[in-house]
């Protein structure tokens, strides 16, 4: 990793600024110390760092921590989760290099055969999340059809029934 002042672009790149670890955090709604730690993981590493040793970050870092940021708040991904993804998509992108400068066919066959497999699990990662969130949609749907209900009773000018348990599973 190359030491650069702050705010400058590496040695020949199109001028980008680099962020610090604190603007970077502000800008994402995280804390330094949880971009701190996901370096910790590998999840992430910094562009560079200043001649005063602080972490820069470009755009293309911002990008993947909105990403995890994203999949972690939004999709409910554990770190675990996250960082096999992440390291999917970067498989993706040096087994595309490898098929392009390859012409062995069996080579070939190995990076397509290690692509499909990457696919399958998170097809199969997405689809059990999918599953939980049709049980907790199912469940949601079933509490709301008790409550409308109990409003159709009391339109009607009945007493509600009383509310038990019985009849109902659990579907966790």
């Amino acid at each position: 990793m190359s030491h650069l002042d702050v705010h400058s672009a590496p040695p020949g790149s199109p001028t980008q600024p680099l962020l610090r670890i604190q603007e970077v955090a502000a800008t994402l709604g995280l804390t330094a110390r949880t971009i701190r730690y996901y370096e910790e993981l590998g999840l992430l590493t910094p562009a560079a760092r200043s001649e005063g040793d602080y972490r820069l970050y470009d755009d293309d870092d911002v990008e993947r921590l909105r990403f995890i940021k994203d999949l972690r708040d939004d999709a409910g991904f554990s770190l675990a989760e996250i960082s096999q993804m992440l390291e999917d998509q970067a498989a993706r992108a040096r087994n595309r290099d490898r098929f392009r400068t390859t012409t062995d066919a069996a080579e070939r066959r190995a990076i397509i055969d290690d692509a499909v497999a990457r696919v399958d699990r998170q097809i199969d990662l997405l689809q059990a999340k999918s599953d939980r969130l049709a049980v907790m949609i199912a469940d949601a749907e079933e509490r709301r059809a008790h409550l409308l209900g109990h409003l159709d009773e009391l339109d009607a000018g009945r007493e509600p029934a009383p509310h038990t348990h019985e009849g109902r599973q659990s579907r966790r």
